[in-house]
């Protein structure tokens, strides 16, 4: 339906939406990841195969984390982006970067987690770290090849305050909406397919079997579980609506005018506030795959029991009064 005037677009609705999940992911989501990296580290010489991608996984989540201090302020900033046309791209780009490089590696587990327990004869003694340590550096790669598009395009605009563009200007919104459509296929549903097709053979594997540990079967189950949060709450809905938006764009660009397009544009703010929360999310996918995060999390758990059980005895017994007090009155 063609219109002389398009409806008029809720812009100001990023600027209140998105800061506050911004600040809790950040918060959140470093403590989690730097605690999980710690651990990781401190027992670096029992690295094990699957340990290695979620090592990565922590890295790229630290990477986007550490950007989001910046993007508070520009939203704080009423839209004002104040820090240059390059670190807009920049932080745009981190964003992808742990976007799709957590996609990626979490399809490294499934697929490591598929092997070991679907086909632990064929891989035993075969598959080690230094794969494990090759298969990410292509992780690596092939992210980085799929996000560098997205750096030549148009981040910012000057008209009045320059705005920092998740996607990008106006102008170029029709190459974009192909760009994000490919994109989408290749970084998004090749590596959901890989994962669900997994996943399903391993549950069909350990469903079936009666031998199985109860732990493994347990531990698995719960990764799933933890998995199909992850897709459901923060994957799915941001590529769906990314490319939706896009398209409203694009009409609106032709003037060619809907009632939908404020509630797409709306929907797709949600959508990008769902997905920045995969960095505070991934740390639980840290707790189902690997042994010395389990444990070590557990005994900082109960140091921290301990100081604070200490903590409270010795405030309790520094406070109260004396026995003969009320004798010396």
């Amino acid at each position: 339906m063609n219109r002389s005037s398009c409806p008029q677009i809720s812009f100001d609705f990023a600027g209140r939406f998105l800061p506050p999940v911004y600040i809790l992911v950040f918060i959140v989501g470093l403590t989690a990841n730097v605690i999980g990296l710690k651990i990781l580290l401190q027992n670096w010489t029992k690295l094990k195969i699957i340990n290695v991608f979620v090592l990565n996984l922590g890295l790229a989540d630290v990477l986007y984390l550490l950007t989001l201090p910046f993007l508070v302020v520009y939203y704080f900033n009423k839209s004002k982006w104040i820090f240059g046309d390059t670190f807009c791209k920049i932080t745009r780009f981190c964003f992808n970067i742990n976007l799709y490089g957590s996609i990626g590696f979490l399809t490294c587990i499934s697929v490591s987690r598929y092997l070991a327990i679907v086909h632990p004869v064929r891989v035993i003694g075969r598959l080690t770290v230094t794969h494990s340590v090759v298969v990410s550096v292509l992780v690596w790669v092939l992210v980085i090849v799929q996000s560098l598009p997205d750096m030549f395009f148009p981040k910012t605009y000057q008209k009045g305050a320059q705005k920092c563009f998740d996607t990008t200007s106006k102008e170029f919104v029709e190459d974009y909406l192909r760009y994000s459509v490919g994109w989408t296929l290749t970084g998004f549903c090749l590596p959901f397919l890989v994962t669900v097709g997994c996943y399903s053979h391993v549950i069909v594997t350990l469903c079936g079997s009666g031998s199985t540990d109860r732990l493994l079967r347990r531990r698995s189950l719960r990764l799933l579980l933890v998995l199909i949060l992850l897709f459901s709450v923060c994957y799915i809905p941001y590529h769906v609506l990314r490319n939706l938006n896009l398209c409203s764009r694009v009409l609106l660009k032709r003037r060619q005018c809907y009632a939908w397009s404020n509630a797409v544009y709306v929907a797709h703010q949600v959508g990008r506030g769902l997905v920045c929360l995969n960095p505070a999310l991934n740390p639980l996918v840290y707790l189902h795959v690997s042994e010395e995060l389990s444990s070590g999390l557990r005994a900082l758990l109960g140091r921290t029991r301990r100081v604070l059980q200490s903590h409270k005895m010795s405030s309790f017994t520094g406070n109260a009064p004396p026995a003969n007090a009320t004798n010396r009155v």
